[in-house]
């Protein structure tokens, strides 16, 4: 079954690139940032690429690749802006998801994996969310518990974090779209 989404990203796309290769069509990726490193694997794989720094033009031209691509969701994949309200009630409800590296409501917005560190927390995970007006506060989706080991740094904890991320989040967009069409 394909499924059609648009992906928005600010970084290095290693979540676009699971989605990708777990078979999800995406229809068309934006960013931010001109230099992301997602931006070469969406080129890689023959998917439009669009880059706008300007946070609404941004929404504006979103807008209307949702409206051409006839995409059923818009899936956030380390993009590191925050979506204004009126668009995210221009779209359907619960259309827009979001995955955050934390057991959300703990250590929300950035940093979350410092945050939990500094903590000293014995647990943290990651949070697939719809998104709200509010930062990483919508709807729970989906979420994954991960051990904090004692001899973890911010790059160990991020590496094993992105292993979940990279099974859990393409699993759950599958699941979401399934569930959108029946």
């Amino acid at each position: 079954m394909n499924y059609n989404i648009g992906v928005l990203i600010s970084g290095d796309g290693s979540n676009l690139n699971a989605i990708i290769n777990n078979g999800i069509n995406v229809k068309f990726v934006v960013s931010n940032n001109q230099n992301a490193r997602g931006l070469l694997i969406a080129k890689k794989n023959n998917i439009p690429v669009y880059t706008f720094k300007n946070l609404l033009i941004l929404e504006e031209e979103v807008s209307k690749l949702i409206l051409h691509y006839n995409t059923e969701l818009l899936v956030l994949a380390g993009f590191m802006k925050i979506l204004s309200r009126k668009f995210i009630h221009s779209l359907p409800h619960n259309s827009i998801i979001n995955l955050h590296p934390s057991l959300l409501p703990a250590f929300q917005g950035k940093n979350a994996i410092i945050q939990a560190l500094d903590y000293g927390v014995k647990y943290t995970g990651i949070t697939i969310h719809y998104v709200d007006e509010g930062i990483d506060t919508g709807m729970i989706i989906d979420q994954k518990i991960l051990s904090i080991n004692k001899d973890d740094t911010y790059n160990t904890l991020q590496a094993r974090i992105k292993i979940i991320e990279h099974n859990l989040y393409p699993l759950t967009i599958k699941r979401l779209l399934d569930k959108k069409r029946n």
